[in-house]
């Protein structure tokens, strides 16, 4: 992996763990997941027309890949409501890499070097291990647990989607671009249908998640999907969920979560995997 690719994807992780802050901190977590979903648009929009329209091989990957960014978004709120940002953001993310990892060798003929595959292995076990350490009440929560690895069913998908294609496409700022908009006009849909009311809250309630949150949402996957189109998509999944170290640090500094030696042990096997994946 160049340096190039692997510095955007370390930045986009930070910046996916910030806006994820900001929805876990905030009221209603239908209300700042939308902000964040809108937020995207302003620079969508700004992008659209300079870039390309998507071509008709690509529509497929788009309609996938729009159902399993929502179904993501839906999870993520239910989860969030349920349990911390240290427990949830974990369990969601780190199982990304691994199923995204089992189906691309497994099924898509995609081959890695085994350093590669230990440097997933051991992110994948750094993260497990912060997801099942007790929460600040000395409790395990079994149902945000359930509720997040069913995000990082829907997260594998649409990584795997994404990276298919934008590469399809061979615009991967169009192809986000495009989706983004999608995203938001069926996301707004949803809202009419199951919580009226919930659009015109965003400018009182969660302003600041629309402006910071949307665009650094928007900015991060950008940067992803970009990656996917330069480096193995298992690998940049696996590289991109480092965003767990940023949101352990979030939680503990900024929402007041607490640390724990395991939290520190797996978020060191983190690490390492990720010097492992920078050096092969």
């Amino acid at each position: 992996m160049s340096l190039a690719v692997f510095l955007a994807v370390i930045a986009a992780a930070a910046l996916h763990a910030g806006w994820n802050a900001l929805v876990k901190g905030g009221g209603d977590k239908t209300v700042t997941m939308a902000a964040v979903i809108f937020g995207h648009l302003p620079l969508a929009l700004l992008a659209l027309p300079f870039v390309p329209v998507p071509t008709p091989e690509s529509l497929p990957y788009l309609v996938g890949s729009v159902l399993f960014h929502t179904g993501y978004q839906v999870f993520l709120i239910k989860s969030y409501r349920t349990g911390e940002l240290t427990q949830v953001y974990p369990v969601a993310r780190g199982s990304a890499p691994l199923i995204v990892t089992l189906i691309s060798v497994g099924f898509l003929g995609v081959v890695l070097l085994p350093a590669q595959i230990a440097g997933i292995l051991v992110i994948g076990l750094g993260i497990f291990g912060i997801a099942l350490a007790r929460q600040g009440d000395g409790l395990r929560n079994v149902g945000a647990v359930g509720l997040a690895l069913t995000t990082g069913c829907f997260i594998a998908g649409y990584s795997i989607v994404d990276g298919l294609g934008a590469r399809v496409m061979g615009a991967p700022v169009a192809y986000y671009s495009w989706l983004s908009l999608l995203n938001a006009v069926l996301f707004a849909i949803i809202l009419r249908l199951t919580s009226p009311g919930a659009i015109s809250r965003i400018p009182r309630e969660a302003g600041r998640v629309f402006l910071i949150g949307g665009a650094a949402s928007y900015i991060a996957y950008a940067m992803v999907v970009w990656a996917f189109t330069r480096a193995p998509i298992p690998v940049v999944t696996a590289l991109r969920e480092t965003s767990i170290i940023f949101a352990l640090l979030i939680g503990i500094l900024f929402l007041g979560e607490r640390v724990t030696l395991a939290k520190v042990i797996s978020t060191l096997l983190v690490v390492s995997g990720v010097i492992v994946l920078r050096i092969v």
